[in-house]
């Protein structure tokens, strides 16, 4: 079947990049700019005299799917028939042969951690492309521009949905506009070919029950995270690959959704210097909408019992007191129960009394509030496996409606959290 691409995607795939070191599509979740760029940079692979490219996501998990995979239209699909997935010492890559001995190896690697940086280090690229820019580290994007100053045909692609005006990365590219080498494209929903007419209207409509939601997910504007709920979170406080303190107690904390995400995260709390802290370790996250692949319940907790047993083989804690899980979802709790894993029902505020807007939920905010204001709340980033790349999304998009609601969305793993900080707080700080 045809792939049938909107003007402004083939624009972008077309483009001449004579004289542009770095292009940024930015723009709204869902506006087609993943798509074209991946044909756009398959354009550029044939052309280069390079034969090192590197593809950067968060974490090496999302560069294969977004780009490699990319939902069955990624570059492997592109050069299914000159191409395949091979290891070296430098790394997991796609070698694509365009006959004539022009070789070229398409490395891609996650870059939202700090000590990503020695993944590349001593290696040379043609181009670099980022994928959720705003995502990753700012270390590793300054070590790729040094990667590529070797270069023959020298280029940086990235893509992002909208980021704060005052984001960090957003800094990293002063060096390219300055020396007017910096082109930027813009998209809406709009621009994405799949997305019409009442699917369109509906989404639109959607986004009208917020300021910030209207300008950030429709318009794709750069907007101040005034809305955003846990705007307190700090990358640089809150993710941290060290824990201190005297280990008390683990527990986990889970819930499920089919065409929703299913999440699990394993939690850890210690006592150090008279103060309780609460870290999660390792998140597990797979969501049907977002993946296109919906699990049934039985495999979901399958997945999460793996899940379990893979946290007690990477660390030595003691076993876990209580698996809460909410106690809406039924199903995946019979389901964990059949394979010898016996929860406890989560503390999802249903006992609460109703804040001022009407929303018991109200209270166990505040508690994720208070934590990280605090101080006493981190996200574990020593491990790769399950690492907390959706935790993050979640809490950048996580906003208020105009009449102070919580959005439905962009809230699994966040719920979760809430039941986390529900327990932590009433056990070891009231």
């Amino acid at each position: 079947m045809p792939i049938k691409f909107s003007p402004k995607q083939v624009e972008n795939i077309s483009s001449d990049i004579n004289g542009v070191e770095f292009e940024l599509n930015e723009g709204t979740i869902r506006s087609g700019k993943t798509m074209s760029d991946i044909f756009k940079m398959a354009r550029i692979y044939a052309k280069s005299p390079d034969r090192d490219h590197l593809v950067l996501a968060y974490n090496q998990e999302q560069a294969y799917r977004m780009f490699i995979d990319g939902e069955g239209f990624g570059l492997m699909n592109i050069f299914k028939n000159n191409s395949e997935i091979r290891h070296n010492e430098n790394g997991d890559h796609l070698w694509v042969n365009f006959g004539k001995g022009n070789e070229k190896r398409i490395y891609y690697k996650g870059g939202g951690k700090v000590n990503a940086v020695g993944s590349i280090t001593g290696m040379s690229f043609g181009t670099v492309t980022f994928l959720e820019f705003n995502l990753l580290n700012k270390e590793v994007i300054a070590e790729s521009f040094r990667r590529t100053l070797a270069s023959k045909m020298r280029f940086h692609l990235g893509e992002q949905n909208p980021p704060a005006p005052n984001h960090p990365n957003l800094e990293l590219l002063d060096q390219f506009e300055k020396t007017n080498t910096y082109r930027f494209r813009h998209w809406r929903p709009t621009d994405n070919p799949i997305l019409t007419g009442e699917r369109l209207k509906m989404w639109k409509q959607q986004c009208e029950t917020s300021d910030y939601l209207l300008k950030r997910d429709w318009n794709g504007e750069r907007v101040m995270p005034e809305g955003v709920i846990y705007s307190m979170f700090d990358t640089d406080k809150h993710m941290i690959n060290t824990i201190k303190g005297r280990p008390i107690e683990t527990f986990f904390v889970a819930d499920g959704g089919q065409s929703d995400a299913t999440t699990c995260t394993f939690c850890l709390v210690t006592f150090d210097n008279g103060q309780y802290y609460l870290y999660q370790l390792a998140n597990y996250y797979h969501s049907g909408s977002d993946t296109g692949v919906v699990k049934a319940m039985s495999t979901y907790a399958k997945d999460i019992k793996l899940f379990k047993e893979w946290c007690y083989s990477k660390w030595n804690y003691p076993h876990y007191n209580y698996f809460f899980v909410d106690p809406a979802c039924k199903t995946l709790r019979e389901e964990l129960h059949l394979l010898g894993v016996m929860t406890d029902a989560a503390d999802n505020n249903s006992r609460d009394k109703i804040s001022s807007n009407g929303m018991k939920i109200e209270v166990g905010i505040e508690r994720v509030q208070n934590l990280l204001t605090k101080e006493v709340l981190f996200l574990y980033t020593g491990q790769n496996d399950y690492d907390f790349y959706n935790a993050i999304k979640e809490i950048g998009m996580y906003v208020r409606k105009d009449n102070g609601i919580p959005i439905d969305k962009y809230n699994h793993y966040l719920d979760t959290l809430r039941y986390a900080g529900n327990y932590f707080t009433k056990t070891y700080l009231v």
